[in-house]
């Protein structure tokens, strides 16, 4: 890190924080008693605090890793500052641990930033450093880091781990890994990512081997050809790869502390007889595809600034000029997976603070042809997410695409909050946005991000059957 961009930096960090302690102040003292999951997570992490760990609230879905860190880190300040009383692993000192996590997750990020765009080396400190607030601030994460939920400290684990995967550091990876899964059972998804990314440099070498013993150059390695017989190919060789011996022996001589994780995490599965550890029959598995289009509709309204443009929209439309069949069987199979398989949950249709119940009921619900209507957005939604790939390798789109899968579509509940890796691991690898995007992105998230807190500290409600006052949230 040169000095200015050290200083510039540092002065960003600060900057963050104090304004964030500014809000964090703002919103504690207006909601001063758990709100939401946190009826569920602050009485855990007190039970904890009192070291209570053999009781566990059978309503908590996740493992003990945001309670256990949050005592890590509690415990010593209290003994240092030699603190008493009910200030003790209270609501507010509970939520400070998130603000914390946002710190680490701005340096995270920037670091991430300085890695995988290196190779940008002329006039790109602001750019990385405003790239670095401006996903810092991204609002459905940066929200949490008010509240005790769990959010902000899964990101950071997982930030942590893809860090140390690009840096070679593969048993540290794996270990930070670890602590993301005591999070958010989930993050084993993008564990395997991790893993997925040195698989898919082996792959790539090899796909570019072949192909200059075969002359080819038609099929570049870093483009997914959109073709049957380019898929067909592309098949072929994976299941060649994955089944040679020799390929199989040089992934797992690197890529070991991640099958250790993954093998446990099976073990897990097995013995607890699923992912979920409580709450089960409201957090069922399911294939709902839609999710995958509504993550891409999410995306596109979040990088409208850095990911849209006017000779993006005429390369869509010459490419839909170019390929009609295909967008025409896209669209088909599209429609199709609309009709078969969304799946609306309970919670969806039933709870109001939410921000998806609004988005459901006021355009999903308007009429029964809407869902099917949207096919159109989901296909242009989905093109401009892809289209920034052409300048990633071949097959680490595809593990990033497979992971991607794995993290929508089983879910049937439509949270934002499951959004926030996936998004952040794309916006992290698309090429680094010029200095007006960059300042229009944050725009955008600095405006959403007061307008939700707004909204959560100001427009409160209450339901007829409770006088407990109700907020808008994430």
């Amino acid at each position: 890190m040169e000095k200015f961009e050290g200083y510039m930096f540092t002065a960003l960090c600060s900057t963050n924080f104090l304004v964030s302690c500014l809000l964090f102040s703002r919103v504690t003292r207006e909601q001063r008693e758990p709100y939401m999951d946190e009826i569920f997570h602050v009485p855990q992490a007190q039970r904890y605090c009192q070291g209570k760990f053999n009781e566990w609230d059978p309503m908590i879905t996740t493992l003990p890793g945001l309670y256990l860190v949050s005592v890590g880190i509690i415990k010593p300040m209290v003994w240092l500052a030699d603190l008493t009383g009910g200030v003790v692993c209270s609501t507010a000192m509970l939520r400070f641990i998130n603000l914390l996590f946002n710190c680490g997750n701005l340096y995270l990020i920037y670091l991430l930033i300085c890695k995988l765009h290196h190779r940008e080396k002329t006039r790109t400190t602001s750019r990385r450093v405003l790239s670095s607030l401006s996903l810092s601030t991204f609002p459905v994460l940066y929200f949490f880091n008010f509240l005790y939920y769990t959010d902000a400290g899964s990101t950071f684990f997982i930030l942590f781990a893809y860090l140390m995967t690009l840096y070679g550091c593969h048993k540290a990876s794996a270990l930070l890994g670890v602590c993301s899964v005591l999070f958010r059972q989930t993050n084993i998804i993008w564990v395997a990512f991790c893993a997925g990314t040195l698989v898919a440099t082996k792959m790539d070498e090899a796909w570019r081997t072949e192909h200059t013993k075969k002359r080819d150059e038609k099929s570049p390695p870093s483009q997914v050809p959109l073709s049957f017989s380019g898929a067909k190919k592309v098949m072929v060789f994976s299941l060649e790869f994955l089944t040679s011996p020799g390929h199989v022996k040089a992934v797992l001589q690197v890529a070991w502390p991640y099958a250790v994780v993954g093998v446990a995490f099976l073990l897990f599965v097995v013995l607890n007889d699923g992912i979920v550890v409580g709450d089960r029959t409201s957090h069922e598995a399911c294939l709902n595809v839609p999710q995958l289009f509504y993550f891409f509709s999410f995306s596109l309204f979040f990088s409208l600034p850095v990911s849209l443009c006017y000779h993006r929209t005429l390369r869509f439309l010459h490419a839909l000029k170019k390929q009609p069949f295909f967008f025409l069987l896209v669209t088909a199979v599209s429609l199709l997976l609309v009709w078969k398989f969304t799946f609306v949950h309970k919670y969806l249709l039933a709870d109001n603070r939410h921000f998806p119940f609004y988005v459901w009921k006021n355009v999903f619900q308007r009429h029964e042809l809407v869902r099917f209507l949207l096919v159109p957005v989901y296909v242009f939604a989905g093109w401009n997410f892809l289209d920034p790939f052409k300048s990633r390798s071949l097959f680490w789109s595809l593990a990033y695409l497979a992971c991607l899968l794995c993290a929508t579509v089983p879910q049937k509940l439509l949270e934002f909050r499951y959004f926030i890796v996936p998004y952040l691991m794309y916006r992290l690898h698309i090429p680094l946005p010029s200095l007006p995007r960059l300042v229009a992105e944050f725009l955008l998230y600095t405006a959403v991000n007061a307008a939700t807190i707004y909204i959560f500290i100001t427009k409160t409600f209450h339901w007829p059957d409770s006088t407990a006052t109700q907020r808008f949230m994430w």
